[in-house]
C-alpha cells in the first residue's frame, strides 16, 4: 500500500508543471533545428542569456507538428511546461487561434524599434500574440554599374531609400535603358523550373498592383499587371528561363539588376559586396508588395517562468543579439537599431537592403498562405498564367477568369480565407 502510494506521488511530481519544466525555463522552437545551428542556439546564443542573467533555458527544437500537439495537450491539462516559443507566423496564427497564447500587449521592451510592418502583424484580431523577432525575405539586387543609366525623374537614392519614385514604371524605363546602351537585356529573375519566380509573382508584384496575393487575382488591376508583365518580358535576360539562383547571373554580369531570395544570392554580395547595393523592390499602384517570412516568441497561457520568458524575449530581440542571429542562422533583424550594430561588410549589405525594405512607408508585407497539400498547385497556377499570358500572348481576361476559379477552390478546399 505505501509502495504504491510512493509511486504515485513521485509520478505526481514528476509530471507536475514545476518539477517538469526543472529550474530551467523550457523554449520550444520550430526553427534553428538542424544540427549546425542548434549547436548555436544551444552553445552561444542561450548559454550567453544565461551567463548574463543566471536563468538556465532548454532549448527543445521541435516541428510545427510535434509542438502544436504537446502545447495543446498541456493547456489542456492545465499543466503547462513550456515558458516560451519562437515559430513561424503562420503557427503561432494557428495556435493562437486554439487559445494556447497569453496576451503580449503589456510587455516592455525598452531602446528597440521593431519594423512596423511586423509589428502590425504581430496583432492578431486585436491581441499582442508574439513579438517579432527573426525575419527573411527576398530583394533586389543592382549591379552598382546600372545606377549610370538610370531613367530621368530617379535617382540612387530612391532606389536604395525606397521613395515614391521608385516604381514598377520607372524598373520597366531603367531596363529600356540598360538594354539601349548595353545592347542586351540587363534584367533577371529565377524563372526556371527551381527558381523561385512564383514568389515574385503571388508576393510582390501581385500586393504592389491588387493589395492581395489572390482576393483579386482576376481584378482590373489583375489585367493592369499581366500587361505591364508583357511590357517588360523584351527586358527580361532570356536565360532567366533556366536560372533557379541569380548570384552566378549577377558575378558574371549577365544581368546588373536582379531578385531573389536573399540566401541565393548572397554568395555574389560575399564575394564582391563592393561591386553591389541591395535595394527594396519597387512599388506599385496599391504598394510596395514584397514577402516576409516572419518568426516570432509567444508565451503559452498559464506558462511557468512567465517573468524569466520575458527577459528572454527581451535579450533575443536586443539589437546585439539579433546580429549575432544573423551572422550565425542568416535570418534578418526585426528592429531598426540593429542596422547599427552590423559591421561592415556583405552582412551590412544585405541587413541594410532587407531593413529598408520592410520600413518602406507603403510597404504592403505578405506572407506565404498556409496551403499544406495545395501549397504546389497554388504556385503552378501563377507560373501557368504567366506562361499562357506573357510569353504564348493568351488573352489576359479569359485566362484570369479560369485561373481565378481554380484559386478559390484551392483556398476553400483547405478551409483557409483567400488573402
Amino acid at each position: 500500500m505505501f509502495k504504491k502510494l510512493f509511486v504515485v506521488l513521485v509520478i505526481g511530481l514528476l509530471f507536475s508543471p514545476a518539477v517538469f519544466a526543472g529550474e530551467a525555463a523550457n523554449f520550444v522552437s520550430t526553427q534553428m533545428v538542424p544540427a549546425a545551428e542548434q549547436k548555436f542556439a544551444k552553445g552561444v546564443l542561450l548559454k550567453g542569456f544565461t551567463d548574463e542573467t543566471g536563468i538556465p533555458v532548454e532549448f527543445i527544437p521541435m516541428e510545427y507538428a510535434d509542438a502544436v500537439v504537446r502545447l495543446s495537450a498541456e493547456v489542456a491539462a492545465r499543466k503547462v511546461a513550456i515558458s516560451a516559443i519562437g515559430d513561424l507566423h503562420g503557427g503561432l496564427d494557428v495556435m493562437n487561434a486554439k487559445g494556447l497564447f497569453t496576451n503580449l500587449a503589456g510587455i516592455k521592451l525598452p531602446k528597440r524599434t521593431f519594423i512596423k510592418s511586423l509589428e502590425d502583424h504581430s496583432v492578431i484580431a486585436g491581441k499582442k500574440v508574439y513579438v517579432p523577432w527573426m525575419q527573411a525575405t527576398y530583394v533586389m539586387v543592382v549591379n552598382k554599374k546600372a545606377f549610370d543609366h538610370l531613367p530621368a525623374g530617379l535617382n540612387t537614392e530612391d532606389v536604395m531609400g525606397a521613395t515614391g519614385k521608385w516604381t514598377y514604371d520607372m524598373l520597366l524605363k531603367w531596363a529600356m535603358n540598360l538594354e539601349g546602351a548595353l545592347k542586351a537585356p540587363k534584367l533577371g529573375f529565377p524563372i526556371g523550373p527551381k527558381g523561385l519566380w512564383h514568389r515574385f509573382l503571388h508576393g510582390y508584384i501581385y500586393p504592389s498592383f491588387t493589395g492581395y496575393q489572390a482576393k483579386a487575382f482576376d481584378s482590373a488591376g489583375a489585367v493592369a499587371l499581366w500587361e505591364y508583365q508583357r511590357e517588360l518580358l523584351p527586358y527580361i535576360h532570356p536565360a532567366s528561363s533556366t536560372w533557379e539562383a541569380m548570384d552566378e547571373p549577377l558575378l558574371k554580369e549577365e544581368v546588373l539588376i536582379a531578385w531573389d531570395h536573399t540566401a541565393r544570392i548572397k554568395p555574389a554580395i560575399v564575394q564582391k559586396p563592393e561591386a553591389f547595393a541591395i535595394v527594396p523592390v519597387p512599388s506599385g499602384p496599391k504598394g510596395r508588395g514584397y514577402i516576409t517570412v516572419a518568426v516570432g516568441l509567444a508565451i503559452p497561457v498559464r506558462a511557468p517562468q512567465k517573468d524569466n520568458a520575458i527577459k528572454l524575449i527581451d535579450y533575443l530581440t536586443r539589437p546585439d543579439v539579433q546580429v549575432q542571429v544573423l551572422k550565425n542562422v542568416g535570418f534578418f533583424p526585426t528592429v531598426k537599431e540593429a542596422g547599427g550594430a552590423i559591421p561592415a561588410g556583405p552582412l551590412k549589405i544585405l541587413a541594410k537592403g532587407v531593413l529598408t525594405q520592410s520600413a518602406a512607408a507603403d510597404s504592403i508585407m505578405v506572407m506565404i498562405p498556409s496551403l499544406g497539400p495545395k501549397g504546389g498547385d497554388f504556385t503552378a497556377l501563377y507560373r501557368d498564367v504567366f506562361t499562357k499570358v506573357v510569353i504564348e500572348k493568351a488573352d489576359i481576361e479569359r485566362t484570369l477568369k479560369g485561373a481565378a476559379a481554380k484559386l478559390r477552390a484551392i483556398f476553400k478546399e483547405i478551409g483557409v480565407p483567400m488573402v
